[in-house]
């Protein structure tokens, strides 16, 4: 991978970039608000479970296929994937959360570089063609910037934890020195959770997390929400 892929592999990762995930806690606040996560422990094993039982076998299944598909020019594999992404997520606010920072991240690529790649899956997803599922324009711009699909799992993994972290520290006592070392500990998680995704299709995403479905389904009806997800 070239230095300004690398380069580029950063940018997408930081926290700063302007696609509104930080809006999102993915159940965390009603984990929270049920009393499932009152410290830094329960929070670093809900985020395992989270890396391994719906981001890597899901998300990244999706970002590795739209990945391959963008590569090769072939957009039909695109759509299958952003499509069987949706299909896969049972919650309704991930499935909005998903398509609301995908669709500004498509926005912010397109503005940022001319590509093709991006114009033509932008196209499709004006067209209903495909969803425009973060993880979906995150694989192809990803491609469209030379990053190789391993390095884009494991930028996808670490603004993940970082978003949610973030999250945290809004609705938990939790430190920064507490963060850092969330993030620290679960790096052979998120590496963990990247390899073994290389070897499913579309077909095999699995992501199983039912009692994180649960809690996103009493977020959606809470009468008070600091976050949309």
């Amino acid at each position: 991978m070239t230095d300004g892929a690398r380069l580029e592999s950063f940018r997408l990762a930081d926290s700063f970039l302007p696609v509104g995930t930080y809006t999102a806690s993915y159940g965390l606040e009603q984990f929270v608000q049920e009393n499932r996560v009152e410290d830094a422990d329960d929070l670093r094993a809900l985020l395992s479970t989270y890396l391994k039982q719906q981001v890597g076998p899901c998300e990244l299944v999706a970002l590795r296929a739209a990945h391959t598909a963008a590569r090769d020019g072939d957009f039909d594999a695109v759509c299958r994937a952003d499509r069987r992404l949706t299909a896969a997520t049972l919650s309704k606010e991930f499935r909005k959360s998903a398509r609301q920072s995908g669709s500004r991240l498509l926005s912010l690529q397109r503005e940022l570089r001319e590509s093709p790649l991006l114009d033509e899956y932008a196209e499709a997803v004006d067209a209903g063609d495909a969803t425009g599922n973060y993880a979906v324009v995150l694989g192809v711009a990803a491609a469209s910037a030379d990053i190789d699909a391993s390095e884009a799992c494991l930028l996808c993994c670490h603004g993940f934890v970082t978003g949610l972290v973030g999250a945290a520290q809004r609705v938990l006592s939790l430190g920064h020195t507490d963060a850092q070392r969330i993030l620290h500990d679960l790096q052979p998680v998120m590496t963990e959770a990247a390899a073994d995704s290389a070897d499913r299709g579309i077909d095999e995403m699995s992501p199983f997390a039912p009692l994180i479905d649960v809690l996103s389904a009493n977020h959606e009806r809470a009468d008070r929400r600091l976050f949309m997800s």
